[in-house]
């Protein structure tokens, strides 16, 4: 008997092509503190797909082709469209991203009003990296509301330079030929992998969906926590975030005390260059050869819906791998999205951070050991001298 996680995520998905103008984010027509949300984004309709994926394909900061990224970049993301079109209409026609981001941004906001009247109001800016609203959209938005206190909020609870350093090498570049505003009070908070509520938040999300396995299969279950991957030679550079991911796996089985046996996982592979693993659907492949036929996956690294965990996750393994491999049960844990706990997590983040004043952390000033990426040297020294100014 199979069952996995969709629990009206698709029709969800679907609402996400009737949204409202970018400008109707408002939550003041006057804020005194921004929270800019870094997050890679994603296309809200399937025409918007080619222009995502050539986005992404032409960034250095997040893939290094061999050759002519431009023009290899683009024929790759020309080639690969109708295959992720094709997916993006499979979950509901878009990704969910951007209205989970929303809401995020939303509550993040209210809460921070009532908690911390100092620096309200409080006004949410999404930031994607390559789609609309994109990183230059946000800061031109932030600019334009006269905003003198700006905290850059990274989605990403565990950095990694080709997620969470692209969009911090994009807010450098919009800067470059730009004059800084003068009055504008900037800080980051670059990752939270360890943080107690997150680690609370995917706890209980697993319990729930433990309790829903037959009770004589429960405490068999393996626990997939699955993340994306990364190219070894970004591992071999010197990249925190296998660290980071591991952290939050090892806290979170520690606040179910070790209930289950359980496994970090990787998914998302691109290209044929070596990647980070064990893979997730070879991870399943090689337990069920083991005998073992009751799996949680959890999506460790995202915090909202997105096309791989609707998708890669949802429909690839728990559905079609999962009747191929014929498992008897395997359920997938929903992202954080709207958890209770997940925005008392972010604004907890936040509250503190405005408290302790404007800052930047060692951890991010400092550079990968092989560290090749120009754009990262020039980023972390001029966010050192913005943020201590």
């Amino acid at each position: 008997m199979f069952s996995y996680y969709r629990s009206g995520l698709l029709s969800f998905s679907k609402k996400c092509l009737h949204l409202l103008p970018y400008s109707s984010r408002n939550i003041s027509s006057k804020p005194k503190t921004g929270i800019v949300m870094l997050n890679m984004g994603g296309p809200q309709s399937a025409d918007q797909v080619h222009n995502y994926l050539h986005n992404i394909m032409t960034d250095r900061d997040m893939i290094q082709l061999p050759i002519m990224q431009d023009r290899l970049g683009s024929w790759i993301a020309k080639r690969r469209t109708p295959e992720v079109q094709k997916k993006y209409n499979e979950i509901g026609g878009g990704s969910p991203i951007y209205k989970w981001t929303q809401k995020q941004g939303e509550l993040l906001c209210n809460q921070l009003d009532k908690l911390s009247p100092d620096t309200a109001p409080h006004k949410y800016y999404i930031a994607f990296r390559y789609v609309k609203p994109l990183t230059e959209d946000a800061f031109l938005e932030l600019e334009n509301d006269g905003v003198t206190r700006a905290v850059i909020f990274s989605q990403y609870p565990q950095y990694s330079c080709s997620t969470s350093g692209s969009s911090f090498n994009a807010i450098y570049k919009f800067y470059k030929n730009r004059k800084y505003p003068k009055n504008l009070k900037l800080s980051i908070i670059d990752r939270w992998s360890t943080h107690p509520l997150l680690v609370k938040t995917f706890s209980d999300l697993i319990r729930k969906e433990l309790e829903k396995l037959p009770e004589n299969k429960r405490q068999e279950a393996i626990i997939l926590f699955s993340a994306h991957s990364l190219p070894l030679k970004v591992v071999n550079r010197g990249d925190s975030y296998p660290s980071e991911v591991g952290a939050t796996v090892q806290l979170v089985m520690q606040d179910l005390n070790y209930c289950n046996p359980y496994q970090l996982v990787w998914q998302s592979k691109v290209g044929p260059l070596p990647w980070l693993g064990p893979f997730t659907d070879d991870a399943l492949k090689g337990y069920v050869a083991q005998g073992k036929k009751t799996f949680i996956l959890v999506p460790i690294a995202f915090v909202n819906e997105h096309i791989e965990t609707l998708h890669e996750l949802d429909i690839e393994y728990c559905k079609d791998l999962a009747k191929e491999l014929k498992v008897e049960n395997i359920r997938r844990v929903p992202a954080p999205n709207d958890h209770p706990l997940f925005i008392d997590a972010l604004t907890q983040l936040v509250k503190t951070h405005l408290e302790n004043g404007p800052s930047v952390s060692r951890k991010f000033l400092n550079h990968c050991p092989h560290c090749v990426n120009k754009n990262c040297w020039y980023t972390k020294k001029w966010f050192k001298e913005i943020c201590n100014s």
